[in-house]
């Protein structure tokens, strides 16, 4: 199986314009997003996919491949979806799969990169779409800025949610955690490529319109998510306060 890490990215983001050419720590957040997803050992290619020929310039200085899309995706997966013939070339869409990492997580952990690639390979059948997720703290779990994963017993995605799922009846929501466990989401997704592709033929999704989450449409078109657990979330940077952060760990890692 042939694996393709794929970054979308616009420079419009709506809730901070520009982001992914932040400045953290003396580089650009995508800089970092790229320079850390090379470190993935089992991934074969990268690529970003963006409709800004000013970034594909500056991708292509720092020496990565990318291609350009159609300013009118309306989310990152659909970005990937339409340059996919460009992505995987010849190779069999069943026996691709094809990473989406956000363009806003400078700091992926490239392990979890290639712990998505190895829970790929071994599953059987061979999973549609895989994510990993975490375990939440308890000051994360009431944050709309964080996104919640609600799991079935055999660990499938259920449903994603900027609120609290599930909600405790009759406890107060500090106490919420004392009676379940709360999962995060981290962010990247591992499509079969043949999944991926039909994405311009799922049918509009009233979830995703209203959460601002892309993987609530394959939820209501019936495709599986499988999870897989992971330790440490992955900071994404949405607001002025995560860049901050951002900017936070990358001084203290210079340091």
């Amino acid at each position: 199986m042939q694996s393709i890490i794929a970054i979308p990215a616009r420079l419009e983001s709506s809730r901070l314009p520009g982001k992914i050419l932040a400045d953290i720590g003396g580089k650009p957040m995508i800089q970092r997003v790229l320079e850390n997803c090379r470190k993935a050992k089992k991934a074969d290619e990268i690529f970003v996919c963006t409709d800004s020929e000013s970034l594909a310039n500056q991708v292509k200085n720092w020496g990565f491949k990318c291609l350009l899309t159609s300013p009118k995706c309306e989310s990152g997966s659909e970005r990937i979806a339409s340059v996919i013939d460009r992505l995987i070339g010849k190779s069999m869409l069943k026996e691709t799969l094809i990473i989406n990492v956000q363009g806003d997580q400078p700091f992926i952990d490239p392990n979890i990169i290639d712990m998505m690639i190895k829970e790929f390979k071994k599953r059987t059948p061979t999973p549609q779409v895989l994510t990993p997720v975490y375990k939440m703290k308890a000051d994360k779990i009431h944050n709309p800025n964080v996104v919640k994963t609600l799991l079935s017993a055999a660990g499938q995605a259920i449903y994603f949610s900027r609120s609290a799922i599930p909600h405790v009846r009759g406890v107060e929501q500090k106490e919420w955690h004392k009676f379940s466990n709360y999962w995060g989401h981290v962010g990247i997704y591992g499509y079969r490529a043949d999944i991926l592709s039909k994405w311009k033929n799922l049918p509009f999704s009233p979830l995703e319109n209203i959460e601002k989450l892309e993987q609530l449409r394959l939820i209501e078109a019936g495709i599986e998510i499988g999870t897989f657990p992971v330790e440490n979330e992955s900071l994404s940077v949405d607001t002025e306060e995560q860049l901050s952060q951002a900017r936070q760990i990358a001084n203290a890692q210079n340091q």
